[in-house]
């Protein structure tokens, strides 16, 4: 019965996001050319708007990941999670209006164009960068994506009691039909829909927990376990140092401005849409999906001998809810990793359907109809080939795969994204930064021992001191052809 249960909320919910996504496609035709698919034609309120960049930065990690995090190494982990909600808020507040009117201004539909048009240079080098920033969007994301889509199918196939690979492609599959018929807008709209959920999921997780063990009985049994989940020597696996978790706080900033499948959301807002409105909404929401890793401490006091940290979640779900909320919350912790699965789908697709045949193929000529097709047959190919490389990928950590593609994506695009707007440069100190950023952000990743967001600071910090660089070089150089033209 609980199967049966299982899959008739999975059926109904997917009707429902398919209906959002056949409502969503009014908007796609509604603007000429790409701007309905790639930018949901600049039509996202202040609710759709904050629900989808809070579903989206609080992805299947703050359901799954987190609490696992918080069971093996403790209260650390709590305000590691809970630096990422006053940083999407700041990141709206500061970064989405330069970056929606900018991208108004110049055109641009997706953020590898944006890069390009917004700096003065030859047209061939702003080819050259709208298409290096492509293929690294596309390589970076397409590996945050394999680990999305294993991760869905390891949630979702106990849950359906089908197998793990039949899961996966269930989900990427249900993602792609979606996305592909509404772009951003289909994204947006069941994000909306889906955040609700997630919301009620973090909703039930605290009340179950504190209405069982008031928060001063919390912290005395971990504090009996172990002292060091209270008070600890280090950030965990945030770096050495107990001052390292604080470095969260300006990587979730950065993230939630720069990453492209977070900040189209900026570049997709109405004109009409109040930033304020935005915060007022997304505060709330984010505030309260910080709380969930308070289950992996939970489950530390209740179930101490889990082997693998990871279960800490599953365990709480299995052990501590009844069948039917279980059930239930388990398809919000679906929603969420939906949630960022197909806005990096959407944004891998945008890259290649549009930013790679812009790069390529200058001159292309084609009409509406046949870009939209271009965009979904994106949004097709690329759902399978996220499938297929996971069915041949080696084992690996999801959350490697995780902070690998975003973190150094991040480091890569902070300077001619958000340093920009305050040093004016030209196309090179953008692909100069670009280039060091990524090749800083893989080298520290994967060759030096590093906290996890150790690596893409360090890196951004290379990355903007590499642009400041060469844009104070080209100001020289400008001011000595001056005065030499005298």
């Amino acid at each position: 019965m609980a199967i049966l249960l299982n899959w008739a909320l999975l059926i109904a919910t997917v009707i429902i996001m398919i209906g959002l996504a056949l409502y969503s496609n009014k908007i796609v035709h509604s603007s000429k050319g790409e701007g309905g698919f790639l930018l949901a034609a600049n039509s996202l309120g202040p609710f759709i708007g904050g629900a989808t960049i809070v579903a989206t930065g609080f992805s299947g990690w703050g359901f799954m990941g987190s609490p696992g995090v918080a069971y093996k190494y403790g209260a650390i982990e709590l305000l590691g999670n809970f630096f990422f909600a006053p940083a999407m808020v700041f990141a709206v507040l500061f970064c989405a209006r330069f970056l929606h009117q900018k991208a108004q201004q110049i055109g641009s539909l997706t953020l590898p164009e944006y890069v390009a048009r917004s700096h003065e240079g030859p047209d061939s080098v702003k080819r050259i960068t709208q298409a290096f920033v492509a293929i690294i969007t596309i390589v970076l994301l397409l590996v945050f994506l394999v680990g999305q889509i294993k991760a869905l199918g390891l949630l979702a196939a106990p849950w359906l009691g089908i197998e793990q690979n039949t899961a996966s492609l269930l989900m990427i599959a249900i993602i792609v039909v979606y996305t592909s018929i509404g772009g951003l807008a289909a994204v947006a709209f069941t994000d909306a829909f889906m955040v609700v959920g997630m919301c009620i999921s973090a909703l039930v997780i605290v009340w179950t927990i504190f209405t069982d063990m008031p928060v001063a009985e919390l912290l005395d049994s971990l504090n009996a376990i172990d002292p060091d989940l209270l008070a600890p020597s280090d950030s965990g696996p945030y770096g050495s140092s107990v001052w390292h978790v604080l470095m969260v706080l300006p990587y979730a900033f950065i993230y939630s401005a720069t990453l492209p499948y977070m900040s189209v959301r900026f570049m997709a807002l109405s004109s009409k849409t109040k930033l304020h409105h935005i915060a007022a909404y997304m505060t709330p929401m984010a505030c309260l999906l910080s709380l969930v890793p308070i289950a992996g401490l939970y489950t530390r006091v209740k179930v101490p001998g889990l082997e693998n940290p990871d279960q800490a979640m599953p365990t709480f779900l299995t052990t501590f809810l009844s069948p039917t909320v279980s059930a239930v919350v388990t398809l919000f912790i679906l929603f969420a990793m939906k949630s960022t699965t197909n806005s990096v789908l959407h944004s891998i697709a945008g890259s290649v359907s549009h930013d790679l045949r812009q790069a390529i193929w200058p001159n292309c000529k084609l009409s509406d109809k046949s870009l939209l097709h271009l965009n979904r047959f994106a949004v097709w190919v690329l759902g399978g080939a996220g499938f297929v490389i996971m069915l041949y990928a080696p084992p690996f950590m999801l959350s490697m795969l995780a902070i690998l593609g975003s973190g150094t994506l991040m480091a890569a695009l902070v300077a001619p994204t958000l340093l920009a707007h305050f040093i004016p440069s030209n196309i090179y100190a953008a692909l100069f930064s670009i280039v060091i950023g990524f090749a800083t952000g893989c080298t520290l990743f994967l060759r030096f021992d590093l906290g996890w967001v150790e690596a893409p600071m360090y890196a951004s910090i290379l990355a903007c001191f590499s642009y400041w660089v060469v844009a104070k070089a080209f100001q020289l150089h400008s001011i000595e052809r001056d005065i030499i033209s005298r």
